[in-house]
């Protein structure tokens, strides 16, 4: 079950229909979880409590059940200015980045990390293979 949630109103925020389907792509087990949408106050709030950092991050990934558990469950929540803008940044479709980070929390949610370089590569490798199943590009060449 996927629940979305748009707490915010800037432009070119993707359907929930479209969410629902990034996110079956990346987690085809049983999951319950909320995906939202928040503006910068609300992606800075949540990132200085729970992370300790003072800013807004892209995407935050909140992971309810063990690490094993036979049905995952958390929250995921994107900071569209901070989505939009690395999109600009980076010269990406702003749709192809809402996917690829998406997918990026999702991938965090089934246990998925990129702290170490090994890691890293194993996440990236799942990210590309997903959204070229979705028809996007590879996000890591368009840098």
């Amino acid at each position: 079950m996927f629940d979305v949630q748009l707490a915010s109103r800037l432009p070119g925020i993707p359907s929930d229909r479209l969410f629902r389907k990034w996110l079956k792509a990346a987690l085809p087990v049983r999951t319950e979880l909320s995906l939202r949408v928040v503006n910068a106050a609300e992606g800075r709030r949540l990132n200085a409590e729970f992370r300790g950092k003072d800013y807004a991050t892209n995407v935050l990934t909140f992971v309810y059940h063990e690490p094993k558990a036979s049905m995952l469950s958390g929250d995921i929540v994107l900071c569209a200015p901070v989505v939009a803008k690395e999109a600009r940044e980076q010269g990406k479709p702003l749709l192809a980045h809402y996917a690829h980070m998406t997918i990026h929390g999702a991938l965090h949610l089934a246990g998925m990390d990129h702290e170490k370089p090994r890691e890293a590569k194993a996440m990236e490798t799942r990210e590309i293979a997903i959204l070229a199943d979705l028809g996007f590009t590879n996000p890591y060449e368009q840098r």
